[in-house]
């Protein structure tokens, strides 16, 4: 019998195809024998284009739930409650796949990093230790301290400590620099140290150029995170800098390293081949399965009343006139067809209406998430999320440029959003114009009442919030727990987001993270109950020890 097996270990030895048909793995064992899965019997080179397809499956479909939370998504009346989603009242075993299937994927980068460092390939070295950075990124946002320096050690360390959220991030910055600094490095990065690598990268065919600018991006998210603001009585903002990360130098270094950032049209995306056979991990997830077959979880899951409303003009995205909710989600599938969209309130109990049954709401499959259906290209980090994390750090003065800078990077920013959901500039031109004055949008726009918050920083995660609606659902809840934000309340609408009405629900704020899973009690039990000294987790106001260290709430 062989313990501590939550196949951390477990390299992608498999096709690109069986990664696309779901990410349902066992539970994972940090550290296990190294023996198992070896270099002789993997090749680095291989590894990667499955493990960066298994990114893109993940990064589509493990965020159902903050799609709920977030007050974009509900649960369709045609079906029952999903109690621990719409109470907050769940266990260990709620979401572990998250913990389960990002380590699982660190680990196959690990593997890349290991291996293509034995054999002076530095583009293949340099991808793994990116793209390993951005799976401990999104660990961290959701569980704090975790396993880290001593993970993937085999049975060196079979119960890895537990190393601060703080200090992990410290190191993703440094990791994604020996990055950089490989990617430049001319012999290490040459393409006959490199085989196959135009072949085996899908995301950016092994142009050091683009990965150096993704590295610059990721580096930017981590600071950006690191940067917080609260809204005073008076509707002020007060911005500063969660302890430990020298933001600012950080955000200078960047700026003198000096290739910039993901920009417009260069979101980090693959395409393998996707088909009706093989579909987009986003379409198989939400649409249809690769047998024909309805997605269950498209299915249960439609338009949230909050976002677009039951009536023209009734949900957030029409109040401002915003073309982006035809572009985000389909109209109901009614006979005879309507252009009205509908969503249901969050935690509504089944049967209550019957206009809320799935085929008289709005689904959340919209044209601009699947312009090709299922070859739509799979997102892993968008042009339009990077454009906007340069308009925040240019308002913070984390990078050069200040205020102007940072408007008209919004600006380029809400346009990117429109043109990477299939509209056009002039749909932006004319929603900035039509909005001007309002803070959600106008970075420029003062306070509409006693305590509400002007243009800034609020203008920035409102925009967020409209913008990465399904493609960076994590990134929308980090924006909230690092800030104290209302949605909508400061231009009169109502706000959000919307907190479930599930009749059990007796909470009033949403969780700021997720427990550990069952796994790390059964298995590293010692480590993880250092973490929980009083026996267990807040997830509502957790403990210092169990906060993420960015967090406000």
């Amino acid at each position: 019998m062989k313990l501590f097996k939550i196949k951390y270990f477990a390299i992608l030895a498999f096709t690109t195809a069986v990664v696309a048909t779901g990410c349902k793995k066992a539970e994972f064992a940090i550290n296990t024998n190294p023996d198992d899965v070896t270099a002789s019997t993997v090749d680095y080179k291989s590894v990667l284009p499955a493990a960066q397809s298994y990114t893109a499956t993940i990064t589509a479909n493990r965020w159902r739930f903050l799609q709920h939370w977030m007050g974009y998504w509900a649960r369709s009346g045609s079906y029952q409650s999903e109690d621990q989603i719409e109470t907050y009242e769940f266990t260990n075993d709620f979401q572990n796949s998250i913990w389960n299937n990002y380590y699982y994927n660190a680990n196959n980068y690990n593997f890349i990093v290991t291996n293509a460092n034995a054999k002076g390939a530095g583009t293949y070295e340099a991808i793994g230790r990116i793209m390993k950075a951005l799976d401990f990124q999104v660990l961290v946002d959701i569980y704090g301290n975790l396993p880290y320096s001593e993970a993937f050690k085999g049975t060196d360390f079979k119960t890895p400590k537990y190393d601060d959220d703080v200090a992990i991030y410290n190191d993703l910055l440094r990791q994604c620099d020996i990055a950089i600094g490989l990617l430049k490095d001319p012999i290490l990065s040459a393409p006959d140290a490199n085989p196959a690598i135009a072949t085996n990268d899908l995301m950016f065919k092994g142009n050091t150029t683009n990965w150096i600018k993704f590295a610059n991006t990721l580096k930017l998210r981590l600071l950006i995170h690191a940067s917080t603001t609260k809204f005073d009585a008076s509707g002020g903002e007060i911005n500063s800098f969660a302890p430990g990360i020298d933001v600012v130098a950080e955000g200078a270094a960047i700026a003198a390293e000096g290739s910039g950032f993901i920009e417009a049209g260069e979101t980090a995306q693959i395409e393998p081949g996707y088909s009706s056979t093989k579909p987009n991990p986003y379409y198989r997830t939400y649409r249809f399965t690769e047998t024909g077959t309805v997605a269950s979880s498209g299915d249960v899951s439609k338009a949230n009343k909050y976002a677009v409303g039951a009536s023209d003009n009734g949900g957030y995205y029409q109040y401002n006139g915003d073309k982006r909710v035809n572009q985000l989600y389909e109209f109901p599938k009614t006979t005879p067809p309507t252009t009205v969209h509908r969503g249901i309130t969050f935690g509504e109990v089944s049967g209550v209406d019957a206009n809320n049954q799935g085929n008289k709401l709005s689904t959340i499959w919209g044209k601009g998430l699947l312009p090709n259906e299922a070859a739509t290209k799979a997102w892993i980090f968008t042009s339009t999320e990077s454009l906007f994390l340069q308009a925040e750090a240019l308002y913070r003065g984390i990078l050069p440029g200040g205020s102007p800078a940072a408007q008209a990077k919004l600006a380029d920013a809400v346009t990117e959003s429109f043109v990477w959901l299939g509209l056009t500039t002039t749909d932006a031109t004319n929603y900035l114009a039509g909005n001007a004055g309002y803070p959600d949008v106008d970075i420029t726009a003062g306070s509409l009442g006693a305590g509400l918050p002007g243009g800034g920083i609020y203008t920035i995660l409102s925009q967020k919030w409209f913008a990465l609606n399904a493609t960076a659902t994590l990134e929308v809840w980090t924006d909230f727990r690092r800030s104290d934000i209302e949605y909508g309340a400061a231009v009169g609408f109502d706000p959000g987001p919307p907190i479930s009405i599930h009749p059990n629900n007796s909470h009033l704020f949403l969780p700021t993270r997720l427990f550990y899973p069952q796994n790390e009690y059964n298995y590293n039990a010692a480590n993880v109950a250092a973490e929980t000294p009083n026996g267990g987790i807040d997830l509502f106001n957790p403990a210092t020890q169990n906060r993420i260290f960015w967090d406000l709430n």
